[in-house]
């Protein structure tokens, strides 16, 4: 089981969490939406829980629920810039389709 992250989201992820006081965490989850199914969700995480399994990764730390587990196992978290877009994305194996807007995807 793994999570990673590429230098890019890293530094990024870093950066975001140097400008909080508290959560020094990731938290990575997916929620039901969209016309696939699931999207991802990635937030700060204030505390680690009982049923979390933490991830490092080029120095951040990452906590999944072990109930999203399923969905994100060996995801490579990313962060790009398109045009006027920027923000994570996710290269995740398990993914079977991806709706039209990319947006919310399948397992």
């Amino acid at each position: 089981m793994a999570i990673t992250l590429t230098n890019e989201a890293a530094n990024r992820a870093k950066a975001f969490l140097a400008r909080r006081s508290a959560g020094t965490v990731l938290r990575l989850g997916v929620k039901p939406t969209g016309c696939s199914g699931n999207t991802y969700v990635i937030e700060y995480a204030d505390a680690i829980g009982p049923d979390d399994q933490v991830f490092e990764s080029q120095g951040v730390k990452i906590v999944v629920d072990r109930k999203n587990l399923i969905f994100v196992d060996g995801t490579e978290i990313d962060y790009q810039r398109q045009g006027l877009s920027e923000g994570f994305r996710f290269n995740n194996p398990n993914e079977k389709a991806r709706c039209g807007c990319g947006e919310s995807f399948t397992v």
